[in-house]
């Protein structure tokens, strides 16, 4: 997967596993990685589907309407290549914190949905519920950070509450925050998840 890898000051430190949206690229989240924790590994990643020319993480058959085969395909791949990607840098394959924005942070969902060891958190802006009506993996020391908008018109407010209620059904510990917003990564809520993350790691 096209990538870029940068490496922190602080090996103790989670790598950050960045997940763009619809359209973006690996360089999109990076300034995100930088102010929640400027010392931590970055891993970019580059989503490999086209959807019109815009890279995604998989491919979906509508608006809101996945192509679930895909989906569990994609999600297979992208934890392979953390697999790989520990081993090629020398990250702590246990310590890895998925960053995602709507279709990255979909895939990060997916992550966690299907694989219990994949990623140790996610900060999630404006994820969706992967699948439904699966059983999930226990994610009991699993931290979820999830920023929604009330206003979204692609990822409604039930969507979010739902999401955050299937992974405490399966004990990670979520925090749901609130924009008064739609759809687009705001700057408000960067600053919540940078806030929450020091939290967790004083």
């Amino acid at each position: 997967m096209k990538h870029i890898f940068n490496k922190g000051q602080d090996p103790k430190k989670p790598t950050f596993l960045l997940l763009h949206g619809t359209g973006g690229n690996e360089l999109d989240l990076l300034p995100l990685a930088g102010r929640i924790d400027e010392e931590a590994s970055v891993l970019s990643v580059r989503g490999n589907v086209l959807e019109n020319g815009m890279p995604r993480f998989f491919r979906r058959l509508a608006e809101g309407v996945f192509d679930i085969e895909d989906l569990i395909f994609r999600t297979k791949e992208l934890n392979e290549f953390l697999d790989e990607a520990a081993e090629k840098y020398g990250f702590d394959r246990n310590n890895i914190i998925a960053i995602g924005y709507s279709n990255g942070a979909n895939i990060a969902a997916s992550l966690l949905f299907h694989y219990q060891n994949a990623i140790k958190g996610a900060i999630l802006h404006h994820p969706m519920v992967p699948r439904k009506g699966i059983d999930l993996p226990d994610l009991s020391g699993k931290n979820v950070f999830i920023a929604a908008g009330t206003n979204d018109p692609i990822c409604s407010p039930m969507e979010s509450a739902e999401l955050e209620s299937l992974l405490k059904n399966v004990n990670a510990k979520v925090e749901l925050h609130w924009e008064n917003r739609g759809h687009q990564l705001t700057m408000e809520e960067v600053e919540a998840a940078a806030k929450w993350y020091k939290e967790l790691n004083k």
